[in-house]
């Protein structure tokens, strides 16, 4: 999840759009979510509020591979350690750090664990659970830079990648893994890091082949929507875990999100794609991310009793919790340099 108040020097657009749309997936699966845990996870009943959750898992995975891509195009090969670590670390972990504390104190300040402990973990509200392991990745990327040649070979890319569907395999059909989440996520997140790093290096050519199978990607990627959402349910009620449905770490969403990504950037590298206001709205998704879930609490203690169980509702609340986050959004980033401190 790299984010700037300018263009980077390798400016790809349709970036900006990939970034708005696992913006609003994630507000889609947290409003999708309260409503879930409140119809008391009746997913027969409330089958569509699942399949938008299902819809959207993409989301965390995806901000993983714009990462690596991101951070791969844009690398100063000039810049020391230390340097790299203020201008690119910085941007993440200040908003993280602040935001963090807001939760912890404000929001949901029942949390027992002392303050360093939840920035290690990233519980201090639960859409920042990724944050830590995002930052891994960016503490380590040199090292990975330093590597591509090696790690980005077929044969390489064919053992991390099998090395990772080993794990995703073992994490949700088998047991959870018990490790702290910023190592969790780390070792499920991985690849897709990876893979958006090996995007950046040949993204002419990627695109090219896509190009010439973006029919058939858009059955594929249907397809996978129908398949994630139906692992979910039917592990859910062989199991009663929710983590059948809640988890983005399965093999099943990884293809869909390479599959989706894939699609994403064939469509809005079109040449004839232009938009000023997805470019304004992915400047804004930093924000979005972070005040989202306390403009979701304020909007569900008043309107939450009119829950039904329809479709719609579900998508009036995301769209509701989408466009104040995103207007709350824009008004601060009005406010000079506050963007420093809160994303």
């Amino acid at each position: 999840m790299e984010y700037s108040s300018s263009y980077p020097k390798s400016y790809i657009k349709s970036i900006d759009a990939i970034r708005t749309i696992s913006i609003l997936a994630v507000v889609l699966i947290h409003t999708t979510t309260r409503i879930l845990e409140v119809s008391g996870y009746k997913l027969n009943i409330f089958a569509w509020t699942l399949f938008f959750n299902q819809l959207a898992r993409f989301a965390v995975p995806l901000f993983f591979l714009i990462s690596g891509f991101v951070l791969e195009l844009n690398y100063d090969l000039n810049s020391n350690y230390f340097a790299y670590i203020k201008k690119r670390l910085g941007k993440i972990f200040i908003p993280y750090v602040f935001w963090s504390a807001i939760y912890y104190l404000f929001v949901y300040n029942q949390n027992h664990d002392n303050f360093f402990r939840v920035l290690l973990t990233g519980n201090a509200s639960y859409q920042l659970y990724f944050i830590p392991a995002l930052l891994i990745f960016y503490l380590i990327f040199p090292l990975l830079h330093k590597m591509y040649k090696l790690i980005s070979t077929p044969v390489a890319l064919i053992i991390l990648g099998g090395f990772q569907l080993m794990l995703m395999y073992r994490d949700y059909f088998v047991h959870q893994f018990s490790f702290a989440d910023p190592i969790r996520i780390s070792l499920l997140g991985y690849f897709v890091f990876i893979i958006g790093m090996v995007v950046a290096r040949n993204k002419d050519k990627i695109l090219e082949v896509i190009s010439k199978i973006k029919f058939w990607l858009v059955l594929v990627v249907g397809y996978l929507v129908y398949y994630v959402f139906n692992e979910g349910r039917n592990l859910y009620f062989k199991t009663y875990n929710i983590e059948a449905f809640y988890s983005q770490w399965r093999i099943s969403v990884l293809v869909y999100t390479l599959c989706l990504a894939a699609l994403l950037f064939c469509v809005f590298e079109n040449p004839s794609y232009q938009s000023k206001i997805v470019a304004k709205m992915a400047k804004l998704s930093f924000f979005v991310f972070f005040i989202h879930i306390i403009v979701l609490e304020v909007i569900w203690s008043n309107f939450g009793k009119f829950i039904s169980n329809n479709g719609l509702f579900d998508l009036l609340f995301f769209g509701v919790v989408s466009g104040v986050s995103f207007f709350v959004a824009s008004i601060a980033h009005k406010i000079p340099n506050l963007n420093k401190l809160t994303g």
